[in-house]
């Protein structure tokens, strides 16, 4: 199975604010939406809750500590468990927040990144990746314009060796 981390994430690697993404790009959801739909997702509770409901056309696992039931998902309690229910998946897609992507980082092996070219502030964060381990395989500008309020690049970052087969 691959494990696929996709995210938008700002100059200084915020990728939200108080539970909202702090910029509008309406091409970047569309990218999300593609890239995703028909998929397997995993995610945190706090971008479940982001979110506010399952997303459609999508397999929505949320990662979670609590004993809560998430209508319309499969509650798991940790990222090893999310990959163990998808088992039977071809690709997973990691959706958020900073602490599951910081854990799915280690043996992810595509990002598919849309980097925002602007400093805003925030309280989610992407990690740092260590760009010596990845190869950039496409990058696709897009300048600010009428629905943009930022300009943005759709990033997608190849593992240069396969990582690892689980977390343990």
């Amino acid at each position: 199975m691959k494990i696929i981390l996709i995210a938008a994430a700002s100059e200084n690697n915020v990728i939200g604010k108080n539970g909202k993404i702090p910029w509008d790009l309406p091409d970047d959801v569309k990218h999300f939406r593609d890239l995703t739909q028909g998929r397997a997702i995993v995610m945190g509770r706090k971008t479940f809750e982001s979110l506010g409901k399952p997303l459609p056309k999508r397999r929505n696992i949320v990662v979670t500590h609590s004993d809560r039931i998430f209508d319309g998902c499969e509650t798991v309690h940790s990222f090893e468990e999310a990959l163990k229910v998808c088992a039977d998946e071809s690709e997973v897609w990691v959706i958020g927040g900073g602490g599951i992507y910081r854990e799915a980082l280690a043996i992810a092996d595509r990002i598919e990144f849309t980097r925002v070219h602007a400093t805003v502030e925030g309280d989610a964060f992407f990690p740092v990746v260590d760009r010596s381990d990845w190869n950039l395989k496409k990058s696709l500008h897009h300048p600010i314009d009428a629905k943009h309020q930022y300009a943005f690049t759709f990033e997608t970052w190849e593992r240069k060796v396969p990582p690892p087969e689980s977390l343990s």
